[in-house]
């Protein structure tokens, strides 16, 4: 019934129909979340969540290990991408530290929710113990009831982590069968050399887990603690009717292995960007959905989601505010 009554509401625009593409199917989706043919965006929030990788010393990464604390010192100050799109777009953010290899000053304006300093090296042992990562999904939670209960409708999750592209390779390769060289991308912007090694590692990492199928299991694994902590965040975000902005690589393969415990997860989510990651694209459609926007990007941190959050906002608008045919006393073609 609110299904037809949304459509019904879009097709009597004053546009011809289907003539605002995907904008329409935005305003239809977000009615549906909503319950209501009048829905609302209140109080967006960006959460940003940080981690270390025990992979990244092995060399996956064309940057350090440490950029990953200076990034987060980096967002604390304002001074990152995407604090500047939050700012622009009246988004708020918060900074988690889900277990960043750093002992962080007192009094930053940081969610602590460090489970261990970097996820362990999966060419050893997995990423993490079962302990970490059921407290890693609990984190993530408590963060997102926290924004929740603030009134927020809207939330987006972005990442920071040196080496979790390598992570979120592995992951994708065992959730959907596939040969980890087609899930591999160039990250941070690897070289030829940097790249080959990178699918050397890593093609030693699957062959190390022969057996996992679970989807908890996969992200345990190879997944970091900003993963798992993304996952237990989008899982909560759905339970609260929450819409889910889906950023880049990374959060698209949090949302899988959501998707792979409850379908369902879906219909809230809203995939903001195809990023420049190779295996992106692929992991999109493997999902049986389309991104709002194609800007070659792949920097993380949500960046995607601040962007395309104007034409979320745009899509609500155009379904409150525009005329119908019958309001504007504008003729209509017969439907």
């Amino acid at each position: 019934m609110l299904s037809s009554e949304l459509q019904h509401k879009i097709d009597f625009k004053t546009k011809p129909l289907g003539a605002l593409g995907q904008l329409e199917y935005l305003a239809h989706k977000i009615g549906m979340v909503q319950k209501t043919t009048s829905p609302g965006l209140v109080k967006p929030h960006m959460v940003v969540f940080a981690a270390d990788h025990g992979i990244a010393t092995a060399g996956v990464s064309a940057y350090p290990q440490e950029v990953t604390y200076q990034m987060v010192m980096n967002f604390l100050s304002g001074g990152a991408a995407i604090n500047v799109f939050c700012k622009q777009n009246g988004i708020e953010i918060t900074i988690v530290d889900a277990g960043v290899n750093f002992d962080f000053p007192q009094g930053l304006p940081l969610q602590d929710k460090k489970v261990r300093k970097s996820s362990r090296n999966i060419l050893e042992e997995p990423a993490m113990t079962s302990e970490e990562y059921l407290q890693s999904l609990e984190n993530g939670r408590q963060v997102v009831r926290e924004i929740a209960g603030s009134g927020c409708n809207i939330i987006g999750f972005g990442e920071m982590g040196i080496g979790n592209t390598s992570a979120s390779s592995l992951m994708m390769s065992q959730l959907f069968n596939l040969p980890i060289v087609s899930c591999i991308g160039r990250g941070t912007g690897l070289n030829d050399d940097q790249l080959q090694n990178k699918i050397n590692i890593l093609t030693a990492a699957i062959e190390k887990y022969p057996d996992l199928a679970a989807p908890d299991e996969i992200a345990r694994t190879f997944g970091g603690l900003e993963i798992a902590q993304m996952i237990g965040a989008m899982e909560e975000a759905f339970h609260q009717d929450m819409l889910i902005m889906v950023d880049g690589f990374i959060a698209t393969i949090a949302i899988a292995t959501a998707w792979k415990k409850n379908s369902q997860i879906l219909n809230n989510c809203i995939f903001c960007h195809v990023s420049d990651e190779n295996a992106h694209l692929q992991l999109i459609e493997l999902l049986g959905q389309k991104a709002l926007l194609n800007l070659n990007l792949r920097l993380g941190e949500g960046t995607g989601c601040a962007l395309a959050y104007p034409l979320i906002q745009s899509a609500v608008n155009f379904l409150n505010e525009m005329s119908s045919f019958e309001d504007a006393h504008v003729s209509n073609k017969n439907r």
